[in-house]
Order: C-alpha cells, then structure tokens, then sequence
C-alpha cells in the first residue's frame, strides 16, 4: 500500500509540473485521465470489497 501512495504522489507531482508549463486544453486531458484513475480504483475497491465480504461469509458459515 506504501508503495502504491508514493506512485501516486510521484504521478501528481507530474502532473502538477505539467500544468504550470502547459495550456487549458492539456489541463483538461490531464483532469479528465485522473477522474478515469478514480473510477478505476473505486470499481476495483468495490469488487475486491465484495470479494472479502464473501469470503468472511464462506468461513463464518464454517464456524461451529
């Protein structure tokens, strides 16, 4: 998870660089490639989500 934090501190460090050198239009771009990074990450903590929830079902069904 640590690792994961400082690649996505490194990557908005980028893109912050860019947007001091760079017009509105890339700045769109960039905003618009960072609401996909979110909707991602937030599909992908949903269906890891339910994944565990059933796994914690399957071994509580398990318990005497």
């Amino acid at each position: 998870m640590t690792s994961l934090m400082v690649s996505m501190t490194a990557f908005i460090a980028g893109i912050k660089e860019r947007f001091e050198s760079e017009k509105g239009a890339t700045m769109v771009e960039y905003g618009l490639m960072v609401a996909l990074i979110a909707i991602i990450v937030a599909g992908g903590a949903t269906i890891l989500g339910q994944g565990i929830d059933d796994l914690f079902v399957a071994v509580d069904g398990q318990l005497p």
